[in-house]
């Protein structure tokens, strides 16, 4: 934080706008999913009931800078689909779901994983859940704090038994180890400029990948 100062994330207008993005962004740069939102938001089909009439054709070319743009539109069309059938398109009501219920329908719809399902949950629904994704995983295990097992729950443990239960902690630690290994902690890193580098059990001096 002392270095980097807070990453204000997730750059949505509101919760909904979270969640396609959680979605988009599986596999894909920030950037491109920025440009893909832009494509559905001109095409005025960011809403649960756009998203249902767009031909999935259609919805896929607005996608398209997001990658695996064909796959996705399905992901998108699944949760609009489920929305509407479970909640008649009631977002603020799935969201005050408690926790664990939330988590488990949301892992229950095409293609919402255990990485998007707790983004959505911390970042739309803003309750205390750890986001664990591949940038966290390699900065955990450089450091030296690898858990016993590479299971996501493993992973999630490690914060959550360690911090406070707290929805804007969270936040803005998973964003700024976001941040951390977009910059600096890289598949191939650049050490000598990271902040940590003092704890870190992977520094590498000279790193010539």
């Amino acid at each position: 934080m002392a270095h980097y100062g807070p990453q204000n994330w997730w750059p949505a207008q509101e919760p909904f706008e979270v969640i396609v993005g959680a979605i988009l962004t599986q596999s894909a740069a920030w950037g491109n999913v920025e440009k893909a939102i832009a494509n559905l938001k001109s095409g005025k089909a960011l809403s649960p009931g756009a998203l249902r009439r767009l031909p999935l054709s259609e919805l896929a070319r607005l996608i398209r800078p997001c990658g695996y743009y064909n796959a996705k539109a399905l992901k998108l069309k699944s949760f609009a689909y489920w929305l509407g059938n479970h909640y008649a398109d009631d977002l603020n009501q799935l969201l005050a779901t408690d926790t664990p219920h939330l988590r488990q329908q949301l892992l229950s719809i095409h293609g919402i994983g255990q990485e998007t399902a707790d983004s959505i949950i911390l970042y739309a629904a803003n309750k205390p859940i750890f986001v664990i994704d591949a940038y966290t995983r390699r900065i955990i295990n450089r450091i030296g704090l690898a858990p016993n097992n590479s299971s996501y729950t493993a992973y999630q443990a490690l914060f959550m038994d360690n911090l406070p239960t707290d929805t804007q902690l969270f936040n803005e630690y998973h964003a700024l180890l976001v941040c951390l290994a977009k910059n600096v902690c890289r598949s191939c890193p650049l050490c000598q400029q990271c902040c940590l580098n003092n704890i870190c059990r992977g520094y590498i001096v000279d790193a010539n990948c």
